[in-house]
């Protein structure tokens, strides 16, 4: 008798989750993804993507395409935020590409979405549902929808973010904790800065405050910059929340001429609060577990958020390739006993904001290998 394929229903179809899916699927899982968004948006956003996510990316069959669509920088560098001195410069390009085996890259977030969202059949992708119930049914999960809805999986991923609603159904509601700083960020016409040279991957750092600023594609012509400014009065947790250009170039009006011409450039800017969360305890329950940011939200200082998920996501297919509806919730233990002591270390590390300001081994975090690493007992 031939056995039916795995169901797993995924919470959420942000970069974690249509990973997720894609890993699953990858290995004979049926998979169906739930999202609460009506569609998908592009907002101006950057991201880095290093070689311990790329390796996951490359057996997804995404090379080729990444290669075509994002910018290789030859080196991050670190600098004084007046001065401009080089405190660190970490050599990439073609340097990280034959110490790691794989590049680095910077891109629209946009981009790589939907790179990952081309990868699953769009009938799998269900919008407009929001989740508001989780019910253990022997060996199932029953999920009720807000709109009267449900469907029913062997496991259930929760990938919905920092502000999950699977991991306040299995935990309880908790607030993570605003850190009274911001991110302003936005992705403009380099032409809008008057053929002004400037570093194609750089973070400037102040006594309280920086700014990171890259290309995100091979032709040059468009700028990403986000910073991390306090703010303690502001808590609005939004991706989409407009910033005030007067009150950012304030903000940064001691900074090298460079920071301050990129900010005179920039025609419009959105504002997100920086929020993090402690470690959790645990990851799931039965036949339950989280990916990403709903177990371990992180500050961007590392640019290791949505790269940890992607580990998660391909750590997760390891465990549950060839696993029964019987084994799920080990094979969901095993996942989370892998997984938590890297991120746990990196949140912490991220946190820290250090990273890269000085001399810097970076091989422990890109030299990580989501598809080789030995899987907990």
């Amino acid at each position: 008798m031939t056995r039916r394929p795995l169901r797993v229903a995924i919470i959420g179809a942000g970069i974690g989750g249509l990973t997720a899916a894609a890993c699953l699927r990858r290995v004979g899982i049926d998979v169906r993804i739930h999202e609460q968004a009506r569609g998908f948006s592009r907002l101006g956003a950057g991201i880095q993507q290093a070689p311990n996510s790329i390796r996951v990316l490359k057996a997804l069959g995404l090379e080729s395409r990444l290669r075509e669509t994002a910018f290789q920088p030859e080196a991050n560098n670190s600098r004084n935020y007046d001065t401009g001195e080089l405190t660190f410069s970490l050599p990439l390009g073609r340097s990280v590409e034959e110490r790691h085996g794989v590049p680095y890259f910077l891109m629209h977030r946009g981009d790589l979405h939907e790179m990952l969202a081309d990868l699953v059949p769009p009938e799998i992708i269900h919008l407009n549902h929001r989740l508001e119930g989780l019910e253990h049914r022997g060996a199932a999960v029953r999920m009720i929808f807000t709109d009267g809805s449900t469907d029913e999986a062997d496991a259930v991923i929760g990938a919905d973010g920092v502000h999950s609603v699977v991991r306040e159904l299995l935990l309880g509601p908790e607030k993570p904790a605003y850190t009274g700083r911001v991110a302003y960020r936005t992705v403009f016409p380099t032409a809008l800065l008057g053929g002004l040279e400037v570093d194609s991957c750089v973070k400037w750092w102040g006594p309280d405050r920086h700014i990171v600023s890259y290309f995100v594609n091979p032709r040059k012509d468009e700028l990403y910059f986000v910073t991390s400014t306090p703010e303690p009065d502001f808590a609005v947790e939004s991706w989409s929340a407009k910033g005030d250009l007067t009150t950012l170039r304030d903000a940064y009006k001691d900074f090298h001429p460079q920071v301050r011409a990129i900010l005179a450039a920039c025609p419009d800017v959105h504002k997100w609060a920086l929020v993090v969360r402690d470690p959790l305890p645990r990851w799931g329950e039965g036949r339950v577990v989280l990916l990403g940011d709903s177990c371990h939200p992180m500050t961007p200082y590392m640019a290791q958020g949505a790269a940890t998920s992607i580990e998660d996501a391909a750590v997760l297919s390891r465990c549950l390739d060839g696993v029964d509806a019987d084994g799920v919730a080990v094979a969901l233990r095993r996942y989370e006993a892998t997984r938590r002591p890297r991120t746990s270390e990196i949140q912490v590390t991220s946190a820290q904001n250090t990273w890269l300001r000085g001399s810097t081994n970076a091989d422990w975090v890109y030299g990580y290998d989501a598809w080789t690493v030995p899987l907990a007992d």
